[in-house]
């Protein structure tokens, strides 16, 4: 016989195994059927939006939901920008909460179904009947639609006792969505021939070709072609051959690939939402480029999509490879050959990584992220938090795969989820080096995750933080515009010391030779070495080539 909170955390932990939590009246008997009596892995966090941010970033940088677990009342509603992070970017996940009495709310009871719903979240109840099938419900939703989901244990529900825990079957996988209608047949037809035909043809993917395991088809589908490709922020390098890929697109890409990408005249977009930033504000591709996109939503995702085809990504871009074989172009009908063999990829590939130091003595942020990229581990997984600052690590930081780079906070436009994510990847990513990069902005508002990131990926960990002593995003857009800057700059925060604080090892870098610290945390055995935190003690007068494209549309 067992309660219903035991009921839950059986058949929670039969589908997942990684629970991130904060416990209080309202999970307590959750957790402790969790840790009693199952096998799953619990790390606790010190900030509930932290459990729903670590369970987000587990996925993210694994492909393997994860769930979260908080109280009722004032430790649900520390939950919501990360479960509107995560609805954003649809990233599955579980909320396994309290909530109200079913006899009624208390004084310290609010509506967490409309909260939840408000944000574009689900709720499941469980009840003194269904709490297991709920409870797979619940998982099925999340991993079916990619999004998360609260499942709420209601307060007078979680110690009755309800008998012995049932198997129930699932969660059901969902089937890939195939391009079987008439309209997306002959749609695929009419691409088939675009693709024959074009001279200077380009494939754009994003995390969703990723999800959808679309790697091989892709490379096969460029060769067949002759493309070049690139890639969403969040796509990075998922096609096979690098040498004919142009990196990333939009405000992150190096302004000679951008200019690249215009000159194609036929584009087709694969599991990407082609938002403002990729688009770089409608001017990422030429106004004469024929643009196509494959997504499994219902429509196209930008105005500037000329032919949409719903569908998997692999298995339209297998369909296309297929009808490519049979109206293969005459080896002389491209002139010189495919495209991508006449371009230098790497040179258009090239960033400006500026000098060590700015006009005002402080070290370049771009010079500091150069020299970074060269001595962190290549065995790397990196989590972002939200600022100015991302455009550094994005520039270059190359990630090997497109989970070895997450930005939890950018979907919602939100900072300060940084610190938190690190425990979530730390336990997707066991044997690599976890390196959050964060401002002093967002860094200083997650502090209350800073020894969850210690403890958790310990001597496996770096934090960058970018310290220019501001925040820098607003500094540059509302500053520039002669707005009062008081707002805007926060006193400079030693988060060297923190760190040290906290169990790490904290390191202030003021100079590129500063950096050589990393190269003796390299060299320290894991089991040795604490979790370091590099404070970079950046200019606030180098502006993101990606945060000056807004500036432009906001001016």
């Amino acid at each position: 016989m067992a309660h219903t909170s035991a009921h839950v955390a059986h058949t929670l932990t039969t589908h997942i195994t990684e629970v991130f939590g904060l416990m209080g009246n309202g999970n307590a008997y959750f957790l402790d059927a969790l840790l009693t009596s199952t096998s799953a892995n619990y790390t606790p966090v010190r900030h509930e939006a932290g459990a729903v941010v670590a369970a987000d970033a587990h996925f993210r940088t694994s492909g393997r939901i994860a769930a979260a677990t908080t109280t009722y009342g004032a430790g649900f509603t520390n939950t919501l920008t990360a479960l509107a992070e995560a609805a954003q970017a649809n990233v599955p996940l579980v909320l396994v909460v309290g909530d109200e009495p079913t006899s009624g709310p208390r004084p310290w009871d609010v509506d967490q179904i409309a909260m939840a719903s408000a944000v574009g979240v689900r709720t499941y109840t469980v009840g003194r009947v269904d709490a297991a099938a709920a409870t797979v419900t619940a998982i099925e939703h999340a991993l079916t639609y990619r999004v998360p989901v609260v499942l709420a244990i209601p307060y007078d529900v979680a110690t009755i006792d309800i008998g012995t825990i049932p198997e129930v079957p699932g969660p059901a996988g969902a089937a890939p969505l195939a391009p079987d209608s008439e309209f997306a047949q002959v749609s695929l037809d009419r691409l088939a021939e675009e693709l024959s035909a074009a001279k200077r043809p380009l494939l754009l993917a994003g995390r969703g070709a990723w999800l959808a395991g679309a790697t091989t088809e892709l490379g096969e589908l460029a060769a067949a072609t002759g493309a070049l490709t690139a890639t969403t922020a969040l796509g990075r390098n998922l096609f096979p051959e690098s040498e004919f890929d142009l990196g990333v697109a939009g405000g992150f890409g190096a302004p000679a690939a951008m200019e690249r990408i215009r000159q194609a005249d036929v584009a087709v977009v694969f599991g990407a939402s082609l938002n403002q930033f990729t688009m770089r504000f409608g001017e990422l591709f030429h106004p004469s480029t024929s643009v196509w996109q494959v997504d499994t939503d219902d429509r196209a995702t930008n105005s500037r999509v000329g032919g949409f085809i719903r569908s998997d990504a692999r298995l339209a871009a297998g369909q296309l490879v297929s009808r490519l074989r049979t109206c293969a172009p005459e080896p002389d009908s491209r002139g010189s050959g495919p495209w991508r063999e006449t371009v230098d990829t790497a040179a258009d590939r090239a960033y400006e990584a500026g000098t060590e130091f700015a006009s005002d003595g402080r070290l370049d942020p771009r010079a500091a992220a150069a020299r970074l990229g060269e001595l962190l581990p290549s065995d790397r997984v990196v989590v972002s938090d939200g600022g100015h600052f991302i455009a550094w690590a994005n520039m270059f930081w190359e990630p090997s795969a497109p989970d070895r780079m997450a930005m939890v906070g950018t979907a919602f436009q939100s900072i300060g989820l940084g610190w938190h994510s690190v425990a979530g990847a730390a336990r997707a990513n066991q044997d690599s080096t976890i390196v959050l990069t964060t401002g002093d902005g967002g860094g200083a508002m997650a502090l209350s995750d800073l020894d969850t990131a210690i403890r958790s990926a310990a001597g496996r960990g770096i934090a960058v933080v970018f310290n220019d002593a501001a925040y820098g995003a607003e500094v540059n857009l509302y500053g520039l515009k002669g707005l009062d800057k008081t707002p805007m700059l926060i006193d400079e925060i030693d988060f060297a010391a923190l760190g040290t604080a906290a169990g790490g090892q904290g390191v202030v870098v003021r100079t590129l030779a500063d950096l050589d610290a990393v190269d003796e945390w390299n060299a320290t055995p894991v089991e040795d070495r604490r979790f370091l935190v590099l404070d970079l003690r950046i200019s606030p007068d180098v502006i993101a080539p990606y945060q000056e494209e807004v500036i432009r549309v906001n001016s």
